[in-house]
């Protein structure tokens, strides 16, 4: 237990040295280290309630969602009933009432139109092994497609689970740094962005959808039905708030898509080269770019809509076949909301519409108050503790003493690497892990004292207090352990911030109070062979 060679002295010391120099950055302000170059210089993240920020809580829209699968599913429906071979004759699909219904032109096509109903449900079961879709025939000839709630809250948990990393994505790409996004509840949001001053520029970025679409103009629309929101059979009436053709804010577009926003591989804010207005060039991935090449050769001449979250942005002619797999949105953008469009393209559409139903502000002006307080209660602790160990166990407590304070700069070190975000809870942590740190010298010192009285020589007291009070501490230690990993695992916000300190301080605190003070210890008893220690 007491044999330490060179090399393990060496790469101990050298480990801790090393750990000690990469929490510097941490103590030092952001704009020192920032020109040091290619010197690492990691840092500890502040957390919200630290560093100041902005809170956003986040309701998904269900009902937007439930009418957005209807949508999907007429779709589905109308493409296998007319593109299958042989192909089934349908009226027109409704969707009223939250339902599918549609009559067969041939009622003798019943079964074979089930079939390939059933197809297109997934056979009436999800993945959960529930029927997501309930299919009836009412009147011989007329079915019935109704959603069912087991599918519903299957597609919302699909829903939510996507939406939290569109949004994660979204954020990421304003640069800011260790938000927290973590789903609550079914339905619900939580976002968390520390030095973030503009929290209104957060809620529009994450508010909008993104749901990009392009579809042809049904010209033969009449502009008296337009604004009584009336479109001829297989279009629709949306909202063209820049209509530059004098026929009101609203135009009829075709309900086929003819390309979408999945088929993005780019988007970026750049300048009109004629009027150098700011706009979004886009750009498809190779399924997009063929299919756009082949919509736009076939028809030429004929304007399609740009749209955007069901709201028309910009309705051109198409002049010529664009082939390259590349076009521009233009409109009444600024830069900064052309940029912020070209973001949320990028990040991809939300699944499901998002509303901010709770927001707050926490200023940095609070976090530093509670800095202030974390580390004067940190300073307290710590000299409360040194001075408890110097008196009670002399020399040894010493040693344990040092140990504390290197624990202190390793945990740092290590929550930097980890790139790891310090919360009010977890300064909390911090001041326990100081306290905790020294239970294992406590255990250590006093079965040393008990080996002593009863008559062992120094070396065996020393060599029998490490081994046998580090089967106590291991075992204390795991317990902890187990503990922080459930808080990490179960917990959020800020339970979540206490249990990260937490577990990074076990590991440390074992490493430096058993094994580093056993080096010093070991070191010292070479050195000097006393014959008694005053412990």
């Amino acid at each position: 237990m007491l044999d330490f060679p060179r090399w393990k002295v060496g790469s101990i010391i050298g480990l801790l040295v090393a750990l000690c120099l990469l929490a510097i950055p941490s103590f030092l302000p952001e704009s020192t280290t920032s020109t040091w170059g290619r010197i690492p210089h990691s840092r500890v993240n502040l957390g919200l309630d630290l560093a100041g920020g902005s809170y956003l809580l986040l309701e998904a829209d269900t009902a937007d969602l439930a009418a957005t699968r209807i949508e999907a599913m007429r779709d589905s429906v109308a493409g296998t009933m007319r593109n299958g071979t042989p192909r089934i004759e349908i009226g027109d699909i409704s969707t009223r009432g939250g339902q599918l219904t549609f009559l067969l032109r041939d009622p003798s096509q019943v079964d074979a139109a089930r079939e390939r109903l059933l197809a297109i449900t997934g056979g009436g079961a999800g993945m959960s092994g529930q029927r997501e879709w309930d299919i009836n025939v009412v009147d011989t000839s007329r079915f019935v497609l109704k959603p069912t709630q087991a599918g519903l809250t299957q597609a919302i948990d699909t829903a939510m689970n996507d939406a939290t990393e569109v949004v994660r994505r979204r954020i990421d790409e304003l640069g800011t740094r260790e938000p927290t996004i973590v789903r609550q509840g079914a339905t619900r949001i939580v976002v968390q962005v520390p030095g973030l001053k503009n929290p209104q520029a957060l809620k529009d970025l994450l508010g909008k959808t993104a749901k990009l679409e392009f579809k042809l103009v049904d010209q033969t629309a009449n502009p008296t039905d337009l604004a009584k929101g009336i479109a001829p059979i297989g279009s629709q009436v949306l909202p063209y708030p820049d209509n530059p053709r004098g026929e009101g804010p609203f135009i009829a577009v075709k309900r086929s898509v003819i390309i979408s926003g999945d088929q993005l591989a780019d988007a970026r804010q750049e300048f009109d080269p004629q009027t150098n207005a700011p706009q979004v060039a886009i750009t498809f991935n190779a399924v997009g770019g063929r299919r756009f090449a082949k919509v736009t050769t076939d028809n030429t001449g004929k304007p399609f809509a740009i749209i955007l979250d069901n709201s028309v942005i910009s309705a051109p002619n198409i002049n010529e076949p664009i082939l390259g797999g590349r076009a521009s949105i233009s409109g009444n953008f600024t830069v900064e909301s052309a940029n912020a469009l070209a973001i949320t393209l990028r990040s991809g559409k939300l699944p499901v519409a998002l509303k901010t139903i709770a927001e707050s502000t926490v200023s940095p002006d609070l976090g530093k108050d509670s800095i202030r307080a974390g580390v004067l209660a940190s300073i307290v602790a710590a000299l409360l503790v040194i001075v408890f160990m110097f008196v009670t166990y002399g020399r040894f407590g010493l040693y344990a003493n040092l140990a504390v304070v290197i624990n202190i700069l390793v945990i740092v070190a290590v929550m930097a690497m980890l790139n790891a975000t310090l919360t009010l809870p977890g300064i909390a942590g911090f001041v326990l892990t100081i306290g905790t740190a020294v239970d294992a010298n406590v255990l250590i010192n006093e079965r040393i004292r008990e080996e002593r009285r009863r008559g062992r020589s120094v070396i065996q007291s020393v060599e029998l207090g490490y081994k046998e009070a580090s089967r106590t501490i291991f075992e204390a230690n795991v317990t902890h352990a187990i503990t922080g990993v459930i808080m990490l695992l179960l917990g959020s916000g800020p339970v979540k911030g206490f249990a990260v300190v937490l577990l990074i301080g076990i590991c440390t605190s074992v490493f430096t109070a058993v094994t580093f003070t056993r080096m010093m210890v070991a070191l010292w008893l070479r050195k000097n062979r006393p014959t008694t220690i005053n412990i």
